[in-house]
């Protein structure tokens, strides 16, 4: 079984990596910086690349995955958190670099896997809560995920045979958690209390917990129509 990661040098796509590592697939990461804990392991790939330097990355992944018939899964998982503030104190290359990762590389790597790879049996784009919930602060993140979302409707329809899904996580006690947990609390950001609250709890569980749960899901949404979204907190 083979399935392709990207962002797996930390937080989730990390511990998604290390999942499937251990149920025995072969494991084809994508991220800027190596990962200590996957490059040892005989059945890690890795790619060195970073995703907003679209030119690139066509090429780059043409040739990591040259020799791969098949791909069970491909979890396009890296994403980046701007700075949380008001869309109106966004600047547009703010937004066009968030836009880069966070929807367009991927638009690269599913061009490149549908046109190269034989078989593409499932793509599951992490996604957000935030792309539907248009929370105050979020700005460029909340545009990005929901253009994701619709992105990935858009391909199930050009690719029936192959599985898509947009895919919330919840929250997951990462780096980008750290972040907003310091940030100082503003009441028009009311969301930000709801996250530092659920922050050390049950309810932000860390990346490896965080990896059992959204894999459990992955195979739990392919009863779902392709292209819709979906949040593991609901299934």
């Amino acid at each position: 079984m083979n399935v392709l990661i990207t962002g797996t040098s930390t937080g989730l796509g990390n511990g998604l990596a290390q999942y499937y590592l251990k149920a025995g697939w072969q494991v084809y990461g994508i991220s800027r910086k190596t990962s200590t804990d996957l490059e040892a392991h005989p059945q890690f790939h890795f790619l060195a690349h970073d995703l907003s330097s679209l030119e690139a990355t066509a090429d780059k992944l043409a040739a990591f995955v040259e020799l791969v018939d098949t791909f069970d899964l491909v979890i396009l998982n890296a994403g980046i958190l701007n700075e949380i503030k008001d869309l109106h104190n966004t600047r547009l290359e703010e937004i066009k670099h968030v836009m880069d990762v966070n929807v367009w590389g991927n638009k690269v790597l599913i061009d490149v896997l549908t046109e190269q790879v034989n078989h593409l049996k499932q793509v599951v784009a992490i996604s957000s809560g935030a792309s539907v919930s248009g929370a105050r602060g979020w700005n460029a993140y909340s545009l990005s995920k929901a253009t994701l979302n619709m992105l990935i409707n858009l391909y199930s329809k050009e690719f029936p045979e192959t599985h898509f899904c947009a895919l919330a996580p919840g929250l997951i006690d990462t780096g980008m958690q750290d972040y907003l947990y310091n940030l100082k609390e503003e009441e028009k950001f009311p969301v930000l209390k709801k996250l530092k609250k659920a922050k050390g709890t049950s309810q932000m569980p860390r990346s490896k917990e965080a990896a059992r749960i959204v894999a459990t899901a992955i195979e739990q949404v392919r009863s779902f129509e392709s292209g819709s979204f979906q949040d593991v907190r609901k299934i």
